[in-house]
């Protein structure tokens, strides 16, 4: 009979004989899990994930959006350039509600990235590394984006 377990090489799986006798991958031993009783939650809804999880999980879902944003910016910004029609219509398309709102979205995400990047750099000099300075840093970033996010909404209407 053969069992299916995971050897010490990261990544891979066998199938060892009950004997040990060699796997087939080549390996001289496989190790056996060391407590097949753990429980293993595969419903990723059900997990609570730390507010430092979050955290940088939003920091990185901002930098792709920022960065897909500022190509839609930049065609806006050149299409304004080449002339006096152009300037026009990028003007009055940004003066719609959707298009304040998409602008809005754009600098929440720019404001959430610039506060979870300086909260980066301050752990980049080791301050703030231990696992209660992290969890407080990261509800900084949340209270701190939260009210510069209210504050560009302001700005824009």
């Amino acid at each position: 009979m053969l069992t299916v377990v995971t050897p010490m090489v990261t990544g891979t799986s066998c199938k060892c004989l009950p004997d040990n006798s060699p796997c087939s991958l080549g390996l001289s031993k496989c190790e056996y899990a060391v407590n097949s009783q753990r429980p293993v939650n595969l419903d990723l809804r059900t997990i609570k994930l730390p507010n430092t999880a979050i955290s940088s999980i939003l920091h990185r879902i901002t930098g792709v959006i920022l960065f897909v944003g500022i190509a839609v910016l930049l065609y806006g910004l050149d299409k304004s350039l080449v002339s006096e029609q152009g300037f026009a219509e990028v003007k009055e398309c940004l003066t719609s509600p959707l298009a304040k709102f998409v602008v809005w979205g754009l600098l929440s995400g720019l404001m959430y990235h610039l506060t979870a990047g300086i909260r980066h750099l301050i752990m980049d000099l080791d301050i703030g590394v231990s696992l209660e300075s992290g969890k407080l840093g990261a509800n900084l970033v949340f209270i701190i984006s939260a009210i510069l996010i209210v504050l560009m909404g302001v700005w824009i209407w």
